[in-house]
């Protein structure tokens, strides 16, 4: 095992930065942003700088670097936001067709899925979510007055991203295939994989993750507005957010609009490559 490092003084980090080649002009900016942000937070950003031998390129400034991860911030707080809408959609859309299929708990009998569908594993994640909520007004209400059991549209309101995409994942292919074609005109494969490509997402964006020069685990299946050589970059979750989103208009008028915003004052730090972005991106992204 080699030895941990040892704590190294905001000084001792400016002049690392120094000597692996960051310019850096303003000492006193570049003080305050290591005490705020984490020098090893920040490091991350610094990844499509460096060469092979851990310095950094030609040019490679400082307060470019911070810019990079103030946009990554705002972008984070943007895409999160979006997130948001498309879970509460989820919960609303699987709730009532499963409610008004299968009955106010058809959620807990193993018969309405499939075969890969681990019951066990099911229930436990929704008893855990219970117990991390259980000082939240309705679930104390229905453990106090209706023995623990939640209907669907109940519980629901406590499952993550996760466990959205996990109950449609194991939802009987008749009903996958009818929520898939219904709610988003596509197919359950394709579903499934925005779904992944979208809890990752959601994930990353919740702990305050690095998206700038990622590479993301899932390839969004069928999206063909995305090249190849992008699918495992930002705008390749973008693209499977973007087919997720409800509302088109809002969609429009807000969250492209913002990005677009976003996009364009970062524009003179940001490379469009590093998070997949093709030149015609802005016709892409609109719905």
């Amino acid at each position: 095992m080699l030895p941990l490092k040892q704590p190294t003084t905001y000084e001792q980090q400016i002049e690392k930065l120094r000597l692996r080649g960051c310019q850096v002009t303003d000492v006193s900016f570049c003080t305050k942003v290591l005490s705020q942000v984490n020098y090893y937070r920040l490091s991350a950003y610094f990844l499509p700088f460096k060469k092979p031998d851990e310095n950094y390129l030609p040019g490679t400034n400082f307060n470019d670097i911070y810019r990079i991860y103030e946009f990554d911030r705002e972008l984070r707080n943007l895409l999160f936001a979006a997130i948001e809408e498309v879970e509460i959609y989820l919960r609303a859309q699987f709730a009532y067709f499963h409610s008004h299929k299968y009955g106010v708990i058809g959620y807990l009998n193993p018969a309405n899925y499939n075969n890969r569908h681990r019951h066990d594993k099911f229930q436990k994640l929704i008893e855990t979510e219970i117990q991390n909520n259980k000082k939240v007004l309705f679930v104390q209400h229905h453990l106090a007055n209706y023995g623990g059991q939640f209907p669907f549209w109940v519980i629901t309101e406590l499952f993550t991203f996760g466990m959205l995409s996990y109950f449609y994942n194991d939802m009987l292919i008749t009903d996958q295939k009818h929520l898939a074609r219904e709610l988003f005109k596509t197919v359950p494969k394709n579903l499934i994989s925005w779904l992944r490509c979208c809890t990752d997402l959601r994930n990353i964006c919740a702990h305050y993750g690095r998206l700038y020069f990622r590479i993301f685990t899932a390839i969004p299946a069928n999206l063909p507005d995305l090249e190849k050589n992008a699918e495992r970059r930002l705008f390749g979750v973008i693209l499977a957010l973007k087919e997720l989103y409800p509302n088109v208009n809002k969609w429009n008028d807000e969250i492209y609009e913002k990005l677009k915003n976003i996009m364009a004052f970062y524009s003179s730090v940001i490379n469009l490559d590093h998070i997949g972005f093709p030149a015609d991106w802005e016709t892409k992204l609109k719905k």
